[in-house]
């Protein structure tokens, strides 16, 4: 029955068996939430209002594979979340050791405390292996922008040729928006902070335990508590309780929006590149990969497939966690509770998108012939720009615009190149020279030398 009800990812191949799946499993998150508890113990015993033994008894008891993880996903159906459960779980497992540390478990705490830095933990130990992947991407596309920093190719806009571009240059633009999700993830990573507000956010349940153990001044207790729980979890501490202000929950979403995009912007220039009628990338050809269930002689783009699918769905997702940001009260009942699979499936579908994306850029094969030979259909048409500005100051420069739209015309209707066609306007060594894309390519070597700078 178990293997029945297990998100196995049969429906999301992107992130099937990667790190991130596993970073955020149900056990995983289990074992966060735990954490939680256990640091938060840790905490309240650094400043003396927890026995240190009651301390150690607790965090030895906090382990995911002690508890039943089916059963507390049933009880949290009578309870709207599954710390309820949680919490009575791990104080059966310590009462079996300690009936007295059990009794410390959970003290003055609140679900929301232990979920949400649950979250932020889950996040953190998800969002380490996916920035290792986006490194290990962008030293992959440096490689490919420098070895072919002046391979000359199309550049296509709205679908059409356009201008000469390199493949360096456009490597070095997959790279660049690679370098920027790191960042945008490094940043948001160093503020992840734990939760810690009590019922509704004034602390109150810690302050009045505190209480009890001899300490009176509340404000100062609550700070060092805040500043403990965040050195023993790892995370940041933050300037208020942030149960209904859910800034971490909106720049987490948003910064994996933005990395998931990056990957699927370099997915999808490699399925265009790809394609049989153009041919100008491939992907690392592995035996049974790619395979069509139909069709024999397939061998089809999965990686960049795989990367682009979850690019389309991240977005949409993050959007949700930042509407999370419109919540009722001092906790909300709904909106919180949303939150939840929306985190883990941006999660999961961007560090497998990261994971994939290694081995797409890892493994890219390059055809520069294919390249060439494809800036040659248009009979060097891809240079009208360049050859309307030289031929400016002799016509004027609309009726150098004129000429050109003409002989372009009469090269796809008469078949004519272009040379033949402007032949009155040129000598034949200056046509040569104007026609060769090579020729016409701006700074893209100096743009692309500028990006591996960096």
């Amino acid at each position: 029955m178990t293997d029945a009800l297990e998100d196995a990812g049969l429906l999301s191949p992107v992130r099937a068996g990667t790190p991130a799946e596993a970073a955020v499993c149900d056990r995983a998150w289990l074992q966060a939430m735990l954490d939680a508890e256990a640091a938060l113990a840790r905490a309240q015993a650094r400043l003396g209002t927890l026995p240190a033994k009651a301390a150690a008894t607790i965090t030895a008891a906090a382990r995911a594979e002690a508890m039943d993880l089916r059963g507390l996903a049933l009880a949290a159906r009578e309870t709207a979340n599954p710390v309820v459960g949680l919490v009575q779980a791990l104080t059966r497992v310590v009462a079996e050791t300690s009936p007295t540390a059990a009794e410390y478990v959970h003290r003055g705490s609140t679900s929301q405390d232990i979920l949400d830095t649950g979250a932020m933990l889950v996040a953190r130990r998800t969002l380490a292996p996916m920035r290792g992947d986006l490194a290990r991407t962008a030293r992959a596309l440096a490689a490919l922008a420098e070895a072919h920093r002046d391979t000359v190719m199309p550049a296509r806009t709205l679908a059409l040729h356009a201008v000469p571009t390199t493949f360096g240059l456009k490597a070095a633009g997959w790279r660049q928006l690679v370098l920027d999700a790191e960042a945008r993830l490094r940043e948001v990573e160093e503020r992840l902070p734990v939760s810690l507000g009590g019922a509704a956010g004034t602390l109150a349940g810690y302050v009045e335990y505190a209480r009890l153990e001899g300490v009176l001044d509340a404000a100062a207790y609550t700070d060092r508590l805040r500043e403990a729980f965040a050195e023993e979890t790892g995370l940041a501490a933050p300037a208020l309780p942030w149960h209904a202000l859910r800034t971490p929950l909106a720049d987490l979403g948003s910064a994996l929006a933005f990395t998931a995009g990056s990957l699927g912007k370099m997915a999808v220039d490699v399925l265009a590149l790809t394609r049989t009628e153009t041919g100008e990338v491939t992907e690392a050809p592995v035996a049974g990969r790619g395979s069509s269930s139909a069709m024999p002689q397939k061998q089809n783009p999965v990686l960049a497939t795989l990367v682009r699918s979850a690019a389309l769905q991240v977005p949409v997702m993050a959007t949700g966690l930042a509407q999370s940001l419109v919540t009722e009260d001092e906790r909300s009942a709904g909106v919180w509770h949303a939150e939840w699979q929306l985190l883990r499936e941006c999660l999961r579908l961007t560090g497998g998108a990261a994971a994939t994306a290694v081995e797409l850029a890892e493994g890219l094969v390059v055809h520069p012939d294919r390249m060439r030979a494809n800036l040659a259909l248009t009979g060097a048409q891809v240079v009208t720009e360049r050859i309307a500005a030289v031929l400016a100051p002799r016509l004027g420069k609309a009726e150098a615009k004129r000429v050109l739209t003409r002989a372009a015309e009469e090269c796809r209707s008469g078949g004519r190149s272009l040379q033949d066609v402007l032949a009155q306007h040129f000598t034949a060594d200056e046509l040569s020279e104007l026609c060769d894309p090579a020729g016409y390519l701006g700074v893209a070597g100096a743009l692309t030398d500028r990006a591996l700078g960096s």
